[in-house]
């Protein structure tokens, strides 16, 4: 069985931007769950303040084709360790590692399912199937699965949001180079060059499950493109543009 270490190596070395010292320093940890193909899914939770109220879960990976999305966790990861943020940390840097690892790396999982249409949403068993047929005439890179939660990456993400229960979902992305927000609160404007442009929900979406059903603000990154990451004062101006709109908005706390 590898170490902790091994594993965030492995993980890491595909990423664009993530030199190996990182894995030194963001001591990632392992989870009770797996991928599909028995890959540990790694997290780490960074408490910045010890009254710190306010939880905020931030994930890269969903899509393992998207590989700039996991390189801008490991660097926020390191910020949040660095920075205080009033604030409860949980970042899951690779959802979705079969398909990041594999060669070429895929956007769904071992099973060929797009985890980002696989959550439980009330209308997923009457539209997801339906979407996919009509809208993306069965595009294999967007098949919703055969149930909600079929899937073991999914079932990872609402098991943890149902834990952690988060504040705040961050959910990273590429390549269209937009900020997205489904749910309640004020959106951000922008973080770092990337401005708002809501562009809407799916059935099974984490959009439309946290943001729309839940009622959690989902802030969701559009990095510019999946194979190359920002450049380091380009990810920490994102870092500190996100803190900054967190502790200008109030929002719920329970």
């Amino acid at each position: 069985m590898l170490d902790l270490l091994a594993l965030c190596l492995q993980l890491s070395r595909p990423l664009p931007n993530v030199p190996d010292k990182l894995c030194h320093s963001v001591k990632l940890e392992r989870s009770d769950s797996v991928s599909v193909k028995g890959h540990p899914l790694l997290f780490r939770d960074v408490v910045t303040e010890d009254h710190a109220k306010r939880r905020v879960l931030v994930l890269g990976g969903i899509h393992g084709d998207e590989r700039s999305s996991s390189s801008l966790v490991f660097h926020w990861i390191g910020y949040a360790q660095a920075t205080p943020s009033n604030a409860n940390w949980r970042f899951i840097p690779g959802l979705n590692p079969d398909g990041l690892l594999a060669q070429p790396p895929r956007r769904t999982n071992a099973n060929g399912v797009d985890l980002n249409r696989n959550f439980p949403t009330s209308d997923w068993r009457r539209n997801a199937s339906n979407y996919w047929v009509t809208k993306t005439k069965k595009d294999p890179r967007r098949y919703p699965g055969k149930t909600p939660l079929s899937e073991p990456e999914a079932k990872f993400l609402h098991e943890q949001i149902k834990q952690f229960k988060p504040h705040i979902i961050v959910s990273i992305h590429a390549p269209f180079g937009v900020l997205d927000f489904d749910g309640p609160s004020i959106p951000p404007q922008k973080l770092g060059r990337l401005y708002l442009d809501q562009v809407g929900i799916y059935p099974g979406s984490l959009g439309n499950y946290g943001g729309v059903e839940l009622k959690i603000p989902v802030i969701t990154v559009e990095l510019p493109n999946a194979t190359k990451a920002p450049n380091i004062p380009e990810m920490r101006q994102m870092w500190l543009d996100l803190v900054r709109w967190m502790s200008a908005h109030s929002l719920p706390l329970n």
